[in-house]
């Protein structure tokens, strides 16, 4: 096993395990992003995000490929007006196959280092309520599970509709 930053040339592999979250979260149709928007988004002159790939050789995996991804950690950094530069760890994905082989935790040990090494003062994620399993991880490894605060969002149907509604 191998964990390396990704490559534009990872992008299809990274995508694919995109949806294989979607999937393990009920959520099977709501990937829109394309390899060529994580292409564009990860590796312009303004990166939007980083991402951390783990790669196993070819005598483990079933492909014929030498190396073949088999999960990732995407982050980005956001500034809290608290804490100031923090990391936003926005997905770890683990291929199914691959689950118990310390390969998350391995991309998890590897986000905390790369917080360490930029000085941050704060690492975020979400965790689906019902996922217990990754809850219970996470609480084991020292993170704190909040109860007390809601996740916000607003699509982009709510966002037209806001900007309808306010200029009426």
């Amino acid at each position: 096993m191998n964990i390396r930053k990704g490559k534009p040339e990872d992008m299809q592999a990274v995508l694919g395990l995109i949806q294989e979250l979607a999937d393990f979260e009920k959520e099977p149709d709501a990937v829109l992003v394309t390899v060529d928007d994580l292409i564009r988004d990860g590796f312009g002159s303004v990166p939007l995000f980083h991402v951390f790939v783990a790669e196993i050789d070819a005598e483990l995996n079933d492909t014929n490929q030498a190396k073949q991804i088999v999960g990732i950690a995407l982050y980005y950094y956001r500034y809290s007006t608290w804490k100031g530069k923090i990391i936003h760890l926005e997905d770890l994905v683990v291929k199914d196959t691959m689950r118990g082989t310390g390969l998350g935790y391995a991309l998890y040990s590897e986000i905390i280092k790369q917080g360490k090494k930029d000085n941050v003062r704060r690492i975020d994620w979400h965790v689906l309520d019902w996922n217990t399993p990754a809850i219970e991880f996470y609480k084991k490894s020292g993170a704190k599970v909040l109860t007390d605060w809601h996740v916000v969002q607003m699509d982009e149907i709510g966002i037209d509709q806001f900007l309808e509604n306010k200029l009426k």
